[in-house]
């Protein structure tokens, strides 16, 4: 069920509505029922795949508490391996694979593997990666085991961040699954205001931003220069856009009901390097590799040859996690050797800027590090949206291309719009160009929110507010996302990790 659909407008109501109404001792079993009626609305049959992801860590966590030495490591392990069996089976079988048969018909071997006619489950690597954060807890002894099926069932399923995150830790979420949460105004009015915010980072920016993305990158060899790059700055702000506004509505929807989800975004593209750019984007994702990957390889502690082995897997790990294509290796690998090379470069950079006195100018400084950070990121980001490894370095390629002489023709042409020729007509792609300008003005209306953010939260800053000024910006934000979104349930792009 998407969260932008009209089902969703019925489900969520009537959800929160039952779960204060009914007793606190049925509410996990509502709360069950409801996350598995959300996930079969996508493909039914899947929900068993689910469940039998939930039955082998929940009795691998059982096992794991009861066992001491050499057995408890076994069951870890067991466990471990039987849940990426079938994140391995579903996600990353048919890659190898077709790998394996490019090899094989490259050396005019015979290789009789057929490829698996299956579809990826929604939301699988997140839900994998809950599981396992789960069973690791436990073997650490930083959390007990859950002997309630149901509610750690209803842990790896709670439906708000089923399908894309944010990942929680065991001790954040578990506990709270048996509190109880009264109906509290202010907390439920701050839910849904986040759970707008989120739907208009959704409907208003990100799905109008698609329009253009998708008409570039779906058909990259017609078009170079000054469109190749518009797209991929378009691309940045959509998936932004997309994968923040998903995890402001499923926090908001949590937090109507007095559950508290981790924050997974904190103005990323304001990063000054590319390792303050990996703690403010997919947070739960990012901590969740440094936490169960980086660390135990031994992290920071080991020598440095190691120790840059340990970055450089971690981010390739998490590439190959984001999806089975080599474009997400690269993106990986990408921002791996970024973080590197800004670690081997660091006092080179440092003395640069002294002899240039620009550490003189902080505000200047931070401009160019966040601009330069963009940059390097909208780079990545080619990879990660490119259909395959030809079409990025053909994007990559022809960047730049044209653009000349589409600058030599906006002068030309100064007077065009005067005689009924639009010197954007190139950029435009015949896109409407009332939608190319909302989307503009939406990248904008989102800056000018963040650098409001900055100095604190802007749901709390309304609620001091007077009251008509307060239902005054609430009614004129509800008429422009009605007014402006693109209503066609489109799915969230995190959706098919």
């Amino acid at each position: 069920m998407l969260f932008n659909s009209l089902q969703f407008l019925i489900f969520f109501p009537t959800v929160t509505a039952l779960y204060f109404l009914l007793p606190h001792k049925y509410r996990w079993f509502m709360l069950l029922v409801a996350s598995c009626i959300f996930y079969i609305a996508f493909i039914p049959v899947y929900i068993f795949v689910l469940f039998a992801t939930i039955l082998i860590d929940y009795t691998a966590g059982i096992f794991i508490e009861r066992e001491r030495g050499g057995r408890k490591k076994i069951y870890l392990i067991i466990s471990i391996i039987s849940t990426c069996f079938v994140l391995f089976i579903f996600k990353y079988f048919n890659f190898i694979n077709g790998n394996i048969s490019a090899i094989s018909r490259f050396l005019h071997w015979n290789y009789p593997v057929q490829a698996l006619q299956i579809i990826l489950p929604i939301g699988l690597s997140f839900h994998t990666f809950q599981s396992l954060s789960y069973v690791i807890e436990v073997y650490w002894g930083k959390q007990k085991a859950e002997h309630h099926f149901g509610i750690y069932a209803l842990y790896v399923m709670f439906y708000p961040q089923l399908v894309a995150g944010p990942i929680e830790r065991p001790q954040h979420l578990l506990h709270q699954f048996y509190e109880k949460h009264t109906f509290d105004y202010n907390r439920v009015t701050d839910g849904l205001k986040l759970m707008a915010w989120g739907m208009f980072k959704k409907v208003v920016i990100a799905d109008r931003l698609a329009l253009f993305v998708t008409t570039v990158y779906g058909r990259p060899y017609d078009y170079q220069g000054i469109s190749l790059l518009l797209a991929t700055v378009f691309f940045a702000f959509q998936i932004y856009c997309d994968f923040s506004g998903y995890t402001d509505i499923a926090i908001g929807a949590a937090q109507v009901m007095g559950f508290k989800l981790m924050d997974n975004f904190n103005r990323p593209y304001s990063a000054r390097s590319i390792q303050e750019f990996w703690r403010k984007w997919n947070i739960s994702l990012s901590t969740w590799f440094r936490d169960y990957v980086y660390i135990p390889l031994g992290g920071n502690r080991a020598p440095k040859l190691r120790w840059c082995f340990n970055i450089f897997f971690t981010f390739l790990l998490s590439g190959l996690w984001h999806g089975a294509n080599w474009t997400f290796i690269a993106w990986g690998a990408l921002h791996g050797f970024y973080y590197l090379f800004s670690f081997w470069t660091n006092k080179a950079r440092t003395n640069l800027v002294r002899l240039v006195h620009l550490d003189k100018f902080p505000r200047m400084h931070n401009c160019l590090q966040i601009s330069i950070t963009f940059v390097l990121v909208c780079f990545a980001w080619i990879f990660f949206r490119a259909n395959n490894i030809q079409e990025s370095f053909y994007i990559l390629s022809h960047l730049f291309s044209g653009i000349p002489a589409f600058v030599t023709k906006v002068f030309s042409n100064i007077t065009a719009l005067n005689t009924g020729k639009h010197i954007m007509d190139d950029v435009f792609l015949g896109i409407d160009k009332v939608e190319f300008f909302i989307a503009v003005t939406g990248i904008i209306f989102l800056e000018y929110i963040h650098s409001i953010q900055k100095h604190g939260s802007i749901r709390h800053m309304l609620n001091n507010k007077p009251l008509w000024l307060r239902w005054g910006i609430y009614y004129c934000f509800m008429i422009g996302l009605l007014s402006l979104g693109v209503f066609e349930n489109r799915q969230f792009i995190y959706f098919q990790f």
